[in-house]
């Protein structure tokens, strides 16, 4: 007699069942399923809209489960906070010119502030591969990057957790600059856009396990992005491009590359030591390239 081997809840690893989703084929426990015309379906299939429908429930519950988004919400925060500190501190309504500007811009070296002192990555100043995500040129700016954040970091967070949330958009963050100073490494860059393309290249991977955290539309959001990425000459092109490839490769660790479901799953020792990996490959890498600007 030959064996099959078990198959458990995929949302519920310590439990074994024989029941799959008619949709989406992925084991599911009896607490997980629910019945349908045709079948038994998963929580991310019941009754869920498909095509089109999709994008327009992504916008309804991102409004909706918003207000339970902690971390989103305290990082929103922190951004606004951090913009109003600038024009307070004589930046203007662009923000540039003022101490927290001149302190926190990621570049990687070769300029000096409004006191003639040398300033940069290269100059030892490591905490700009950070403080960059968190300012903005101007409330236009401000505004288009709070609103993607507000709008895709409230389901991310939701569906994996504020934990790994938070981890993965520090991360994403280094490796957008990381992307930044390969890119261009004297173009002073400033901006939460790498964190955010982070955010929706974990969607990508998440939707790739059929969880649809945003609609089903991960991958035609991120194509359109870029292409206006590439449209608008002051765009970083280097911080979108590490921003999503630091989120890729992080959610997949989280997936242990394809063992798990990096939503319900555990993260484990593989999970986050490549979250680990990726914010320490970011600043090597970014370090690599600002050496030579000392």
């Amino acid at each position: 007699m030959t064996e099959t081997a078990q198959k458990t809840c995929y949302r519920h690893p310590d439990r074994t069942t024989g029941l799959s989703c008619s949709e989406c084929g992925r084991p599911i426990c009896t607490e997980c399923m629910t019945m349908a015309p045709v079948g038994i379906r998963c929580p991310e299939h019941s009754g869920k809209p498909q095509g089109a429908q999709r994008v327009a429930q992504g916008a309804r519950r991102a409004g909706l489960e918003g207000v339970g988004a902690k971390v989103t919400r305290t990082l929103i925060g922190i951004n606004v906070a951090v913009y109003i500190a600038e024009v307070a501190t004589g930046g203007g309504v662009n923000g540039v010119g003022s101490t927290i500007y001149e302190k926190g811009v990621l570049i990687a070296g070769r300029a000096v502030d409004s006191h003639g002192h040398l300033i940069g990555v290269a100059e030892g100043d490591w905490w700009r591969l950070i403080t960059a995500a968190f300012l903005h040129y101007g409330p236009f700016h401000l505004l288009l990057n709070m609103f993607a954040l507000y709008w895709f970091g409230s389901l991310l967070e939701q569906r994996i957790g504020s934990g790994r949330f938070l981890a993965l958009y520090l991360v994403c963050g280094l490796a957008g600059s990381a992307g930044a100073l390969l890119w261009s490494p004297l173009t002073p860059t400033v901006g939460a856009s790498g964190a955010i393309f982070g955010i929706l290249g974990a969607g990508l991977v998440l939707e790739q396990q059929r969880d649809y955290v945003f609609g089903g539309s991960a991958l035609g959001i991120i194509v359109i992005n870029f292409i206006l990425t590439f449209s608008i000459s002051s765009i970083s092109k280097g911080g979108h491009i590490g921003g999503l490839i630091g989120g890729i490769i992080a959610t997949l660790g989280l997936t242990r590359f394809g063992r798990g479901h990096a939503a319900y799953g555990r993260a484990g020792l593989i999970g986050w030591a490549t979250i680990v990996a990726v914010g320490v490959a970011s600043v090597v890498i970014a370090y690599w390239k600002a050496r030579s600007y000392a």
